[in-house]
């Protein structure tokens, strides 16, 4: 199997409960190799939500359509960046120092601030993907969940890995995610913003933003980035796309 093939089944593996052939000679620092393919692997989970999308938009109308659309990403990244989001929310949210805001960050329970945070955070998506118009909608969960994941590599690239290496979810390898992978990742996740016209350039605008102010909080709180700092940049830039899609799209 060529190499890139194998990273992108990595990638695959490592960000989805998605089947895939086994990697009999896998090596840990495939993981940060195949970080190029994230944002691909993004686009796949996306396509897949905008076809439950609008499968079920010929059978009920409402919210029900964008709920299961949603609910379908959780199922196949078995709700990975999810958690994260809400770990990281009870980590920054209710630790006093960087030591024991880690600490929260590990516990596998859920406290009130990560609860309100993944709370609101899918509710906010589905009623954002129920306002649009179904076929927007559906490029837009596209090219939303590509735009997550390019700027949790971006993220990797620009700031300091500040988990323990012994539990930590993601180990990154000693140098680290390239700037030139980052630039694959660019290129193969953000061009469904494009398709979108001026909606997805304010979307990309506003998940940027979103994904930085996250990203900068934990710097300033815990040094750096953990893994569960990668799922909640990935989520609020997803959520920020559809934001800024719908705002725009709206006012046209």
């Amino acid at each position: 199997m060529p190499r890139q093939l194998k990273l992108f089944f990595c990638a695959v593996q490592f960000l989805t409960r998605l089947p895939t052939p086994a990697l009999a000679d896998f090596e840990p620092g495939w993981i940060t190799r195949s970080a190029r393919y994230f944002p691909l692997v993004g686009l796949l989970v996306g396509a897949a939500c905008a076809g439950v999308l609008l499968a079920a938009g010929q059978l009920w109308s409402g919210p029900l359509p964008a709920l299961l659309a949603v609910a379908a990403g959780v199922l196949i990244t078995g709700g990975f960046h999810e958690d994260g989001l809400a770990d990281t929310a009870d980590g920054l949210g209710g630790g006093q120092t960087p030591d024991r805001r880690l600490e929260i960050m590990k516990d596998s329970r859920i406290g009130t601030y990560g609860a309100l945070g993944l709370g609101l955070a899918l509710a906010i998506k589905v009623a954002v993907l129920a306002a649009l118009p179904p076929a927007t909608a559906a490029l837009a969960l596209v090219a939303a969940h590509g735009a997550g994941r390019a700027a949790a590599v971006a993220v990797m690239v620009a700031g300091r890995h500040v988990s323990d290496p012994a539990t930590a979810k993601y180990k990154p390898a000693p140098d680290g995610v390239r700037p030139a992978e980052l630039l694959v990742a660019a290129l193969l996740g953000l061009w469904p913003l494009a398709l979108l016209g001026w909606p997805g350039l304010t979307g990309a605008a506003v998940g940027a933003t979103l994904a930085a102010v996250v990203a900068l909080t934990a710097k300033r709180l815990i040094g750096g980035y953990t893994g569960d700092v990668l799922g909640a940049v990935e989520q609020v830039c997803e959520l920020g796309v559809l934001l800024g899609v719908a705002a725009t799209a709206s006012a046209r």
